[in-house]
């Protein structure tokens, strides 16, 4: 008995070393980079991303489609958009810990394009922020009447331009922190502002009057017209994608179960708040709802403080839209055209490229360029929002290209093309994850030894976290080993898909700008 227990702890001493050394070895591959952010808080980030005034749309969006129509589209695009995201934690394995971002997939694998593609996510990303903007100071005067009804003998309590400059002086601290996990807090505020809505709109859903059964649609729909008109809708209501690059970057445990449990808890808590929100807001006004269901209500209190929370909501929104817009802004200046020379079959780049194993990762930005960037961005919405009272079509044509393109496009080529197993990329994480397999096959080899050494000298009962342990082992090897054929035929399924949604979505802009 006393042989045996030796002989396990001698194994289990041997596999600690072991693993030691890979942990070593893995501390070189991530250049001691170490994120700090917990799942919950990047949840938190992620669902204030994706929720924001557009799910006060969602009952316009069911009265085009109808009930069931409606729900399918909004589940399915949920669906498309977490598997964009769960690529781009698949497409960040390739990278040094803590230098994912679209900039540097490209690098790998369209360098020559990189600059169009930040360019498009900056462009989105600002234009967004500035709708915020406008949100504010259309909605702040009403929210001010709303409250007394003498306010406008104060010209500049109505006055949207003061409101527009009044919170940009709360946006701008908010935008100077470096970190996303840093809006935390304000996020989580956000999403108090949400939950009011909601619980808004099923309070009025509760106590007031439906619509007449006539006038709610269950399975037939309005028509093609009417449905693809509110596809753009359905699917940049879950536009989050540019910010999951830094979110993967500063989490603290990027292992794949907790990746996945973030993205699943995300999407599908987005998700069921759109469809309650949808299908409760249709029943109480029907066919005649509006594309701000907030504006349906009649003047009272509760829908006076619905629009303050709007407000904070897109407020806190704007910090969210102004750090992957800085990010894509910084990379379109660092831009340089990829010289690449061919010497037998070696291909040499000008550009650095920081994949993993690589230690030359891409520098953080300095302070000073930080500073410089971010006070151009929010001078420039500043402005914007000033002197545009409506950007509507123009962030229709804007989202029907950027959202798109992070979303789906993006995401799907990366991903396809940076896992062909015949690029180096591939090799290299390959045998980085053959290092890893054999590390928690040492781990598993060492448990039931040491648990048996345990239960030769105490007689105990089997250790139960031996069973949870094989369970979560089992739930990372399902999520890492999907077939790899199987998923880049997925991956480019799915920017074919955002190509045609692309497609459908700057058609019917067309459509309604001509016949408008």
């Amino acid at each position: 008995m006393t042989s045996y227990s030796t002989f396990a702890n001698d194994h289990a001493s041997s596999a600690a070393q072991n693993r030691m050394s890979r942990t070593r070895r893995r501390v070189g591959k991530d250049a001691g980079f170490a994120g700090q952010a917990s799942v919950i808080s990047s949840v938190v980030n992620l669902l204030n991303t994706i929720v924001g005034a557009g799910t006060l749309t969602m009952p316009a969006v069911v009265s085009h489609m109808g009930i069931m129509l409606g729900v399918i589209l909004v589940l399915w695009s949920g669906l498309t958009s977490g598997f964009g995201l769960y690529l781009q934690s698949r497409c960040a394995r390739y990278l040094d810990r803590g230098t994912a971002s679209f900039f540097s997939l490209s690098q790998l694998t369209y360098p020559n394009a990189s600059v169009i593609f930040d360019l498009a996510i900056a462009v989105k990303c600002f234009g967004v922020g500035v709708s915020y903007m406008i949100i504010i100071g259309d909605l702040m005067p009403g929210v001010m009447l709303g409250f007394n009804k003498h306010t406008d003998t104060v010209p500049y309590l109505v006055d949207r331009n003061f409101w527009i400059t009044a919170f940009m002086l709360l946006v701008i601290p908010l935008s100077f922190l470096r970190r996303l996990d840093s809006l935390k807090y304000t996020s989580i505020i956000a999403l108090i502002s949400i939950g009011y809505l909601i619980i808004l709109v099923i309070y009025h859903f509760a106590v007031d009057p439906h619509a007449d059964p006539s006038q709610i649609r269950v399975i037939e729909w309005g028509g093609a017209v009417q449905t693809l008109s509110t596809l753009p809708v359905v699917v940049f209501a879950y536009t989050c994608h540019q910010n999951m690059f830094s979110i993967l970057n500063e989490l603290k445990d990027n292992s794949p179960g907790n990746v996945v449990s973030m993205i699943a808890s995300s999407i599908g808590s987005a998700a069921s708040i759109y469809v309650l929100v949808a299908i409760t807001g249709y029943i109480t006004f029907g066919n005649d709802v509006k594309a701000n269901i907030i504006m349906m209500y009649r003047t009272s209190v509760g829908s006076t403080i619905g629009k303050a929370a709007i407000v904070i909501l897109v407020l806190f929104s704007v910090p969210l839209q102004v750090h992957p817009c800085r990010a894509s802004l910084d990379a379109v200046l660092k831009w340089r055209p990829n010289r690449a020379t061919q010497t037998g079959h070696r291909r040499t780049v000008s550009l650095p490229t920081p994949t993993r194993g690589d230690h030359g990762s891409t520098a953080p930005m300095s302070d000073t360029r930080f500073a410089v960037l971010t006070t151009i961005i929010l001078t420039l919405a500043y402005i914007t929002a000033l002197s545009v009272s409506s950007l509507d079509r123009v962030l229709a044509f804007v989202g029907s290209t950027g959202s798109t393109s992070i979303s789906f496009i993006l995401p799907g080529l990366f991903y396809y093309k940076i896992s062909d197993p015949e690029s180096p990329h591939s090799q290299r994480l390959l045998k980085d994850d053959d290092a890893d397999e054999e590390e928690s096959s040492d781990v598993e080899d060492a448990a039931p030894l040491t648990q048996g050494a345990e239960a030769a000298d105490s007689s105990s009962e089997p250790v139960v976290a031996r069973n949870t342990w094989r369970w979560r082992r089992k739930w990372r090897w399902d999520l890492e080993h999907i077939d790899d054929a199987v998923l880049r035929k997925m991956a480019l399924g799915l920017a074919i898909y955002g190509m045609i949604v692309m497609v459908v979505c700057l058609f019917m802009n067309l459509f309604f700008t001509v016949s408008h």
